[in-house]
């Protein structure tokens, strides 16, 4: 594997994972502005775990989400799927070491180092495919909901933590990908220790000696 290529995947990867780390605590995963005059006007925005309101004065006011189990299915869905794409990142970045070439953990088996790698780059794809599931899933139900003209709630616009998270999910998969793709099992060049034994080696050599000696004379030595 090519080492330019494996440390411009990690740099995606811990990029893509660094990004859930912020779209996850973010509080704009949905915005509504309500208008008015001057002291009425406020924002209403939320995320996975509150809603938060704020006026034209400054003043803003969040409420955690009151039970988990009166919550909407796709939300709880959301939750779960961000946090595994955490973990997911998690493992991938630790493979992602272990594996590139420049690191001397795992020693000089360079196909064993290749494969997980690989593995990395495969965990690097399940954190992004589920920050991407979350995240549209999330901006679906928004769509959803603002263009329902029998909906009688609060109708929300996509907030910047959805861009954040699609961001995230874009730069995950596409460091898997290089991963994946660039890792090779059967390069020639590699550095394979291999198990050195003295015995069947000497017996091949006893072997071939005789047969050296002998092509060294012509037809004519005998004659």
């Amino acid at each position: 594997m090519d080492p330019i290529v494996e440390a411009f995947a990690f740099f995606l990867g811990f990029l893509g994972w660094l990004m859930v780390g912020i779209a996850l605590p973010n509080r704009y995963w949905r915005v509504s502005t309500v208008d008015g005059n001057v002291i009425t006007t406020s924002t209403i925005y939320e995320n996975l775990w509150m809603s938060c309101a704020t006026d034209s004065t400054g003043v803003h006011n969040c409420r955690d989400f009151p039970s988990l189990l009166a919550l909407s299915g796709y939300l709880q869905a959301s939750r779960a799927l961000m946090i595994a794409s955490i973990v997911f990142g998690t493992f991938g970045l630790v493979g992602t070491i272990v594996g590139m070439q420049c690191s001397k953990i795992g020693g000089e088996n360079y196909v064993l180092k290749g494969r997980i790698a690989a593995i990395g780059g495969v965990f690097f794809l399940l954190q992004g495919l589920c920050t991407m599931i979350a995240v549209s899933w999330y901006a679906a139900n928004i769509t959803q909901e603002f263009f329902d003209q029998f909906y009688a709630g609060t109708k929300y616009e996509i907030g910047e933590g959805l861009y954040i998270g699609w961001s995230s999910a874009t730069l995950a998969m596409c460091g898997g990908a290089c991963l994946m793709c660039a890792c090779r099992f059967d390069e020639p060049g590699e550095k394979i220790p291999y198990p050195y034994q003295p015995s069947s080696r000497g017996r091949v050599l006893s072997t071939l000696a005789p047969q050296s000696a002998h092509s060294n004379y012509g037809r004519n030595a005998y004659v």
